[in-house]
């Protein structure tokens, strides 16, 4: 029947049950399935029962079997066995109430048969009612992937694609509220239902020819959409994707047809986008390389023109230093001959002041040398030397007058001697050397003149 089933949904879907098992393969049928099918609810078998209170009569009839025999030998080994029986059937029981919860799961607990309580979280519980029992073990961590083949699901043009892929991962969220709603094996078929109804939905809005767009496009609004059908039952989608689309044989022999052409019409423009590359860049390479020829020769030239331009300069400057140190030179040589006759002029002009000065100092001089002159003759005339002798007294002979006579010459010598040394030790200046001093302070004055003017 089950496979029946999966043959009519299509094959590669993925299906949902839940299984009855024992206590040991809880875990493994939540992680590993049940050939091939997902198992997110496992309905554990409960062994427990009331066997155990066969233990608790078997010990109250032992011990009112000892009180009935207490005085016999029999009643000691009653009243042992009944506290044995009792000591074992606490055991059982005590032994039956564990239940152990897997991690990542849930324990729906009922008692007369109705859910009780939110739930037994992971670890070990103990039940020591006796009509409490775990009734579903739900996995509530595990993403559970599941995939949903969708076969001719019509286009925007009504044309049937032959399958898209569907893959989705979801959670159970509300274990209780699953378990009460729905069940694992309803969910399957509630969950493959709104898969394709989201899948056609979606296959109507695209054309036949962008059919494959579905491939890893965004399927956000098909999740939300998943999720308000399915948060109802405690379910919530953690991610959907569209892998792979398949289009009809025939559909897909002209679409590849349609996709060599515009593969190739790529590579054409490819080829050509390469060619027209290939001229732009060897267009532009001759562009730069006359660019750089052209600025090699605007640099040429340039620099001609700069070597001219410092030739011109250079020149005018070498011209204009030359008139410079020409009109320099004129008017130095000007002022040299204008300041030389100047001071000749005044030179002259200081000469003839001084001639004039040095006629009136001869004069002066002339006058002088006469003086001294007269001076001279004056001393060095014969004067009359008058001999007084006293009128008492004898010597007025002729022998003394003699004597007198001879010694006046060599007295008048001895006094000319003694006054021409005198006359000597002044001597006076000559016209020369009177005329030779006032040439050289008529020089001394030019000079002093072209000192100043310069």
């Amino acid at each position: 029947m089950e496979q029946a089933s999966r043959t009519v949904r299509g094959q590669g879907m993925s299906s949902i049950k839940e299984v009855v098992s024992s206590w040991s393969d809880v875990a493994r049928l939540l992680r590993g399935g049940d050939s091939g099918a997902l198992v997110p609810v496992v309905i554990p078998r409960d062994n427990r029962g009331l066997r155990w209170t066969t233990l608790v009569w078997f010990g109250l009839w032992a011990l009112i079997s000892g009180f009935m025999l207490l005085r016999g030998a029999w009643g000691p080994i009653a009243m042992v066995v009944a506290i044995l029986s009792f000591i074992l059937a606490a055991l059982w029981w005590w032994r039956s109430s564990i239940v152990e919860i897997e991690e990542g799961t849930v324990g729906v607990l009922t008692k007369f048969g109705a859910i009780s309580g939110p739930g037994l979280a992971p670890g070990r519980h103990y039940l020591w009612h006796p009509w409490a029992r775990v009734a579903y073990v739900v996995d509530v961590t595990t993403e559970i992937p599941y995939a949903a083949p969708v076969l001719s699901s019509p286009t925007h043009e009504n044309v049937p694609l032959k399958s898209i892929e569907f893959f989705l991962r979801f959670r159970i969220v509300d274990a209780i509220r699953f378990v009460q709603t729905i069940g694992a094996g309803n969910f399957d078929l509630v969950l493959s239902n709104s898969v394709q109804d989201a899948i056609r939905q979606r296959s109507r809005q695209v054309r036949t020819e962008r059919a494959y767009d579905l491939r890893g496009s965004d399927v956000k609004d098909m999740q939300e959409l998943l999720n308000r059908q399915l948060t109802r039952y405690g379910v919530q989608i953690m991610g959907c994707n569209i892998p792979d689309v398949q289009l009809p044989d025939q559909y897909r022999e002209h679409l590849a047809t349609r996709e060599r052409v515009a593969k190739e019409l790529v590579a054409y423009e490819k080829e050509w986008e390469l060619t027209r590359k290939r001229r732009i860049d060897t267009l532009l390479m001759e562009i730069e390389r006359s660019k750089k020829i052209r600025d090699a020769k605007i640099v040429e030239v340039k620099a001609s023109l700069n070597k001219a331009r410092k030739d011109v300069a250079q020149m005018l400057e070498e011209r204009e230093t030359e008139a410079q140190a020409i009109r320099y030179e004129i008017e130095t040589q000007a002022r040299t001959n204008l300041v030389a006759a100047q001071g000749e002029a005044k030179a002259q002009e200081q000469l003839a002041t001084a001639y004039r000065d040095n006629r009136a100092v001869l004069g002066y001089e002339l006058a002088r040398r006469r003086l001294d002159v007269g001076a001279n003759l004056a001393e060095n005339a014969p004067r009359p030397v008058i001999v007084h002798t006293d009128a008492g007294s004898a010597d007025n002979s002729a022998l003394s007058t003699l004597l007198m006579a001879q010694l006046l010459p060599q007295i008048q010598a001895g006094a000319a001697s003694r006054s021409r040394p005198a006359l000597r030790q002044q001597p006076q200046p000559t016209g020369d050397e009177v005329a030779q001093a006032a040439g050289s302070a008529a020089q001394r004055a030019v000079q002093a003149v072209r000192g100043r003017q310069k």
